[in-house]
This record gives structure tokens, sequence and C-alpha cells, in this order.
């Protein structure tokens, strides 16, 4: 059983800090960047390349989430800021359009084969009945850390006071002296890095490879909307939902039912549950299961 929740929790930490950004950057610019799953790829990704060419571990980290941050503020400055001026749903479409154009450069500049982090080989901490390594383990640190530190700038300083005031009322908060422009441009910032993070956890973890972006795409989305799209805490709670329905489906044993002593749906079936989770979320609770947004008349 705890071996379970282990897994649903690790699961979790993989959609976590993505989900996360999604909804705080659709907060405050109303519209979802589906860009976000390669932003993580791109953090994964270059801290492998990093290291492969002789950086430490902890500085190639550093340099590919930071610049992965600066890559999201540019993309959003020159294509998104621009595609918005038209519509959330050109901007929507244009950030896919961007997620392919990732998948293209990575399939030519990293290659098909997946690559991984260079760590020492260590045996399996064991804690009840659940086998964690030292990799999940810090993994699991990164994105605890990621959300301790986003939450505290969230709640507790003026930078969060101002994004939330942002977030509820932009030409309110615009009239009381808040640089709208300038929260925007940071929330953008925060989410690359927060996504960026997230790849890394991926990365420590196992491996990384052209497509961990786009397997992330349906699971992602379908934990911001459970969450309530534009609230970015509520995302939690809706990738440790989409994560416990993945979890069941792929470990329960089916075979007593068949008549065989072991059978188990394939892995390939995690994203169908996604997929109807995110059909009856947006079919029972459109808006989400914790609504951050509320209506004016």
């Amino acid at each position: 059983m705890f071996q379970f929740l282990v897994d649903v929790l690790m699961r979790a930490c993989d959609l976590m800090l993505v989900a996360i950004g999604m909804s705080a950057v659709y907060s405050l610019m109303k519209f979802p960047n589906i860009a976000l799953v390669q932003y993580a790829a791109t953090g994964g990704v270059l801290a492998i390349a990093l290291q492969k060419a002789g950086v430490p571990v902890g500085v190639a980290i550093i340099f590919a989430v930071v610049l992965t941050g600066l890559l999201a503020v540019i993309l959003n400055e020159f294509l998104f800021n621009r595609m918005l001026k038209i519509g959330s749903s050109t901007a929507m479409i244009g950030s896919l359009a961007v997620s392919m154009v990732f998948s293209a450069a990575f399939l030519v500049t990293v290659g098909p084969n997946p690559s991984r982090f260079a760590l020492p080989v260590s045996r399996p901490i064991r804690i009840l009945d659940a086998r964690i390594t030292e990799p999940q383990l810090l993994g699991f640190a990164i994105v605890a850390a990621a959300i301790g530190v986003f939450a505290f700038l969230y709640f507790r300083t003026d930078l969060g006071r101002c994004i939330r005031a942002t977030s509820t009322n932009e030409v309110l908060a615009d009239a009381t002296g808040i640089d709208t422009g300038r929260m925007k441009t940071i929330i953008v910032l925060i989410s690359g890095v927060m996504a960026a993070l997230g790849g890394v956890a991926i990365a420590l973890k196992g491996e990384v490879d052209i497509q961990v972006g786009m397997d992330l795409l349906l699971p992602v989305f379908a934990s911001a909307i459970l969450g309530g799209l534009g609230n970015p805490f509520g995302a939690i709670a809706g990738a440790l939902l989409i994560s416990a329905a993945e979890t069941v489906v792929t470990a329960v044993n089916l075979g007593p039912l068949m008549g065989e002593v072991a059978a188990f749906l394939p892995v390939a079936y995690a994203s169908a549950i996604s997929f109807l989770l995110l059909v009856a979320a947006l079919l029972w609770r459109p808006r989400g299961l914790f609504v951050s947004e509320v209506k004016r008349v």
C-alpha cells in the first residue's frame, strides 16, 4: 500500500511544477501556454547536455533552469504577446505550434535516443514496504522546494500580492499603480523556471527523450483544468488526482478476474484515464474543482 502512495507521489512530481506554471500563466494572461511542457523537456535535456560537457551536475541544473526561464520570457515577448492581441485561442494554437517546433529541434540536436544524467549507482532505500532510490528522493526534494518557494513568493511578498491583484482584476491593478506588464513577464519567467525544474526532476529519476514534452501534455493539461485553470495551487490537487488514477490503472492486478495469476493493463492506458478525467471535468466542473475566479455582473 505504501508503495502505491510513493508511486502516486513520484508521478505527481512529474506533473505538479508544469501544471502550476500553466495555471499561473493562465491566471494573468488568460491562455494556457502549451509550450510549457517543452520548457520542461528543455530543462532536462539542457542540464544533461551541460553535464556531458563537463559541467558539475548542480551547476548544470542551475544554468539549464535559468536559460529555460529566459527562453520562456523571450518567446512570450516576441510571439505570445503578439498572438494575444489577436485572441487567446490564437495564442494557444501558437503555443502548440511552438511545441511542435521544439520537438523537431530536439530531434535534430539531441537525436531520438533517450539520455540521462551520469549519476553514481546506489541501492534503493527501503521504507516500510516501498523502495525509493536516491535520485527519486532528490527529484521529490526539488519539486517540494520549488513549490515552497513559489508559495512564499505568492502569499508572503509584495511581488506576490501584485501578481494576485493583477490576476484578480488587471484594470484595477493597473489603476492602483501596479506595473501589470512587468507582473506578466515575471510570472512567465517563474513558470519557465518551474517547468524546467520539473523536467530536471524527471531526468534525475530516469531518462528524457524528444517525446517527454508531448507525453506530459495531456496529464498536465488535465491536472491544471481539474485544479481550476488559473489556480496554481489547485493544480497540485489536480496532479495528485491524475497521478492516482494513472497509478491505479497500471498497478491493479486484473489476473483474478481473468483466471490468471497476474494481468496488468499496459502503461499506454494511463494516458487514456487522463483523457477520461479531463472530459469528465469539462462536463461536470468545467471551471475546475477549485474555482479561483469570481464572476462579476
